[in-house]
């Protein structure tokens, strides 16, 4: 009798012991569920015309009203430096990116690689990977160790400081959320636009016309020197046959880049080359049989840069390559943004920056024409 009440109080305690460790997993699970969910959720793309709970929040509570309770968590990431301010949320950042894309043409050609930080760094193979052929019993040789360097794209901080009136965002009709995507994505291409091309390196990217050039061939020339192809005549093409420069410009570019590759001219000198024919009289350009569809040249799509210079003595008026591999742009983090309602009452300026960089990083990719 005594035995049985000892193994029910045994029993009793062994049950007591196990309802918190089961407690305890059931909790554990639970938690491994909304945290699954709040991935799956976070990953799956945004229905069109379906904003999030934190976009809704950011249009309706920060940039209409100011408040920046319910934020913190949520959007105050990546402070760009001692300024802080709040990410912009992942659609409307998307609504920047796709404008900028659309509007600024070299970003549309070019490599786009987000970084974590603004020390990105490349390596590139300067000498290739050496092989050889043997039979299928004979001894491998050693081969040469390749040389590599490293590029460190020149990065700089891009702003933008749109304003509008208080009574403009107390309007529920305006919307706020596309106006200020496409008011920051129109100042960032503009800038970076320009950067692309001629930007100096110096907090700003290095544009692909200000890296040095050479009339060198492939192989000759220093890494990151790009080859110029003179036109023999100083600020124009030769009075016999000027399309024949065109056509050396595209051959001096290896084959495996001229897959991919694209004319770079703006539409001064874009109007001059529309005029060029062949012996037989035909043009060699070709106007886009569609909407949307580019121009080619030679074949080639024609990319309309403004900020190429014009033709002029010694200018590089027209770059022919493949940008993808020649030139890379990179994007540290999302886009920040803070309110100043403050300094010019009663407007609110929207102030916007994103790091950016960009620099040639393969210089046999990209060739240049140069009048002279």
């Amino acid at each position: 009798m005594v035995e049985v009440k000892a193994d029910r109080l045994e029993q009793s305690f062994d049950a007591f012991e196990d309802e918190p460790a089961m407690s305890l997993r059931e909790e554990l699970d639970l938690l491994k569920a909304r945290i699954a969910e709040g991935v799956i959720a976070g990953n799956r793309p945004a229905l069109d015309g379906v904003k999030s709970a934190e976009a809704n929040a950011f249009v309706d509570s920060f940039l209409r009203r100011g408040v920046e309770s319910g934020l913190e968590a949520k959007s105050l990431d990546n402070a760009s430096g001692g300024a802080g301010g709040f990410a912009i949320p992942r659609e409307i950042d998307e609504v920047i990116d796709r404008t900028l894309v659309a509007i600024s043409p070299i970003r549309a050609i070019a490599n786009v690689v987000k970084v974590g930080s603004s020390n990105y760094r490349k390596l590139i193979s300067t000498g290739g990977v050496a092989s050889g052929w043997v039979g299928f019993e004979a001894a491998r040789p050693e081969t040469n160790t390749p040389s590599f360097s490293e590029i460190v794209p020149a990065m700089g901080e891009l702003y933008a400081n749109p304003a509008a009136s208080q009574h403009m965002l107390d309007d529920a009709v305006f919307d706020v959320e596309k106006w200020l995507a496409g008011e920051i994505a129109t100042e960032f291409a503009r800038a970076e636009g320009s950067a692309f091309v001629k930007g100096n390196g110096t907090n700003q990217p290095l544009g692909f016309l200000s890296s040095p050039n050479a009339a060198t061939a492939d192989g000759a020339r220093p890494m990151g020197t790009l080859q110029a192809i003179g036109t023999g005549t100083a600020g124009g093409f030769g009075a016999t046959n000027p399309q024949d420069k065109l056509v050396d410009l595209v051959h001096s570019l290896r084959q495996p880049y001229r897959q991919g590759a694209v004319f770079v001219m703006n539409s001064s000198t874009a109007a001059v080359i529309r005029t060029m024919k062949t012996a037989d009289g035909a043009f060699i350009w070709q106007p886009g049989i569609a909407a949307g569809q580019p121009s080619t040249l030679l074949g080639y799509p024609v990319v309309e840069c403004e900020d190429m210079p014009d033709i002029a003595a010694g200018s590089l008026s027209v770059a022919f390559g493949n940008f993808k591999a020649g030139y890379i742009i990179t994007e540290q983090g999302s886009t920040n943004i803070l309110r100043d309602p403050y300094t010019k009452k009663p407007y609110v300026y929207f102030y916007a920056t994103k790091r950016v960089g960009g620099q040639v990083v393969n210089s046999e990719a990209i060739k240049l024409l140069k009048f002279a």
